[in-house]
């Protein structure tokens, strides 16, 4: 363990940092970094105000952008075989048509119960 312990180097910058960030009291400091909603500081003085920020681009380039982001994530996409929509439209069928024959049983099970109990209590 001893071994590897001094095969480990450090530069001198990460030193040098480390020195300089623990020679800072935060006490020190006047006013507190301003964070973002992450809790990383930002930089400057926030969004309003100051500077002037740049137009927001126009519609035809916001569309352009979207369709050109568009294509490069339908690039992306995994593509199933003819032979996979194939089995997952049969597996599909077949759940259709088991679940709509046990809705269509139960619903006949109940309206059995429910005319014989109807007939029971002397309805019509």
């Amino acid at each position: 363990m001893a071994e590897k312990l001094e095969d480990i180097n450090v530069s001198e910058e990460e030193s040098e940092f480390e020195a300089e960030t623990s020679s800072v009291p935060e006490a020190q400091t006047s006013e507190s970094p301003r964070k973002t909603k992450s809790g990383a500081p930002t930089s400057g003085g926030g969004g309003r105000g100051g500077k002037h920020q740049a137009a927001a681009p126009g519609f035809f380039a916001r569309l352009a952008l979207f369709i050109r982001d568009t294509r490069a994530e339908m690039r992306r996409v995994s593509w199933p075989t003819a032979n996979e929509v194939k089995n997952t439209t049969i597996i599909t069928l077949i759940a259709v048509v088991f679940f709509a024959l046990y809705l269509f049983g139960i619903d006949r099970v109940w309206a059995f119960l429910i005319d014989h109990l109807r007939v029971w209590l002397g309805g019509s």
